[in-house]
């Protein structure tokens, strides 16, 4: 596991927008991201029927999250009122998953691609050697953005997605930061898996 930050999830501050730490205040607007059946429709959880549930999403997302020697886990709030509008972190795994979501009533605004660049940069500089994302071929949107910060893509894979139960066709993007020919290939070794061309 990497280890490399020495400050979990450090506050950013972009043009328009605050990232910052989750905080258990936030649950009735992490309710709203989370149970907002668009925003989570390619991601591998239920949207939370209630705050109950919503709070054990919370949990083991965010809150939880933060006792970890790294990783970041982010807020999305505009500079404006503070209030969280969606999320972006990366997983503190070997991979250095980095994954976003945002409410709907703020898509084509730049907000999304704003945070992630922000997200990037801020675990370039913490010395991250790689970045890498992954997004369900039918969610273009998300595939838009890995490709705005800079990441190429590698590859393609199929993958029983748990817990929703249906085949889903992953590419993978990633973003070296130290210069190095790598690619990250645990779902390659994982999965069945090609190269598309042309993308």
């Amino acid at each position: 596991m990497n280890k490399i930050l020495k400050e979990n999830t450090p506050t950013i501050y972009t043009e328009r927008l605050i990232l910052r730490k989750f905080t258990i205040e936030d649950l009735p607007y992490y309710y709203k991201i989370m149970a907002c059946k668009v925003t989570n429709k390619y991601l591998p959880w239920f949207p939370p029927e209630n705050l109950d549930d919503a709070l054990k999403l919370f949990h083991k997302n965010c809150l939880d999250t933060y006792d970890n020697p790294c990783g970041y886990r982010y807020a999305i709030c505009l500079k404006s009122d503070n209030i969280p509008i969606g999320y972006c972190g990366a997983s503190g795994t070997e991979s250095n998953d980095i994954g976003y979501g945002l409410l709907k009533d703020y898509w084509n605004m730049g907000i999304t691609t704003e945070a992630v660049t922000a997200l990037v940069d801020a675990m370039k500089k913490a010395g991250y050697p790689y970045i890498t994302a992954t997004h369900d071929i039918n969610n273009v949107y998300s595939g838009a953005v890995m490709k705005k910060v800079g990441m190429q893509y590698k590859y393609s894979y199929k993958e029983m997605w748990r817990p929703k139960n249906y085949l889903v066709t992953f590419r993978m993007y990633q973003l070296n930061f130290d210069g190095k020919d790598r690619t990250y290939l645990e779902y390659w070794d994982k999965y069945p898996h090609f190269v598309e061309k042309g993308l």
